[in-house]
């Protein structure tokens, strides 16, 4: 049933691009015959556009994971308060860009920062197709502005990075050895309740494996406070594991196909991918050219365009 909605959903978006498209091709006729006004011709032509566009970019997003739910995880870099005010913002910025995408959202981890905004937050998203929208956003995100937090009244430069990965679902099988899961409780901070506070039901997950490729051992840790009880934050937390396993997975098989495309520009996940200059009222993002004045706009979680610029450009390699 899943593979015959999926033709459906190409059958019928292609014969809607024919119709709009043939629906044109008349209305140029229909003008010329003074039987509809240019304004008309116009609205066809931009219905066709969106139609052809909006389907190119779901043609971008076809691989295996793209349609999964995704776990999007901020942290402030170096920089003291300012940048965790930063990561604050870049944070706010994410929930507001779900709410738009009606996506359901659970923030499963929050540290404060020192004076304002945040250490590190992360956020799981759950929604069609989040993780192939999201995954343009890995990386490091630089903003340059006069600090409020700065007495000299100081241009600043500071970095939070990004780091998305897939959240997987039933779908996806991964094997978890639980022999190399280890446990920390602690008290969670933050809103909550009492028991939230006082109960250590925070969790701490340590997962020690070898990398069957090198044979070296790493380690990943998962913190949970998601949940007032610590068996969730143990259930949430396994699913955040299984998570960053099968991105590590397919970063192998990202790196297998860089090596028979070494031709293609390659994008690095860790490099600096988008500036937010908020005194000359400009966002960039580096790898695609694309920016905009609109520095309000895209605080407020306006970003479809930085994406679909991404997409457009990479999402097919």
């Amino acid at each position: 049933m899943k593979v015959i909605r999926e033709l459906k959903f190409w059958i019928n978006s292609y014969n809607k691009v024919k119709s709009a498209s043939e629906e044109l091709g008349l209305a140029f006729d229909f003008v010329k015959e003074g039987v509809i006004s240019e304004n008309e011709v116009d609205k066809q032509y931009e219905l066709a556009i969106k139609l052809l566009e909006d389907l190119e970019l779901k043609n971008m997003l076809r691989r295996e994971e793209d349609k999964l739910g995704a776990v999007l995880k901020v942290n402030a870099g170096a920089g003291g308060t300012e940048s965790q005010d930063w990561a604050s913002m870049l944070f706010r910025m994410y929930q507001r860009w779900c709410e738009n995408k009606n996506y359901k959202t659970t923030i499963s981890n929050w540290q404060d920062g020192d004076d304002a905004g945040i250490k590190t937050a992360t956020i799981q998203v759950e929604g069609d197709l989040a993780y192939g929208f999201l995954k343009s956003e890995n990386g490091v995100h630089r903003l340059v502005r006069v600090s409020p937090f700065n007495a000299q009244g100081k241009r600043m430069t500071s970095f939070a990075s990004v780091f998305v990965v897939p959240l997987v679902d039933d779908s996806i099988d991964i094997e978890v050895n639980t022999s190399d899961i280890s446990w920390d409780t602690f008290r969670s901070s933050g809103a909550g309740g009492q028991n939230v506070n006082k109960v250590e039901t925070g969790v701490r997950l340590h997962y020690t494996y070898k990398d069957p490729d090198t044979g070296a051992e790493q380690e990943i840790v998962i913190e949970n406070t998601e949940s007032r009880s610590q068996m969730g934050n143990r259930e949430n937390a396994i699913r955040l594991l299984k998570s960053q396993l099968y991105e590590i997975e397919l970063e192998k098989r990202r790196a297998a196909q860089a090596v028979i495309e070494a031709g293609k520009k390659k994008i690095e996940w860790g490099s600096q991918i988008r500036s937010y200059v908020f005194d000359d009222r400009r966002v960039k993002d580096h790898r695609t050219n694309y920016q905009t004045s609109d520095v309000n706009g895209v605080m407020d979680g306006e970003i479809d365009n930085f994406i679909k610029a991404y997409l457009m450009e990479y999402g097919g390699d």
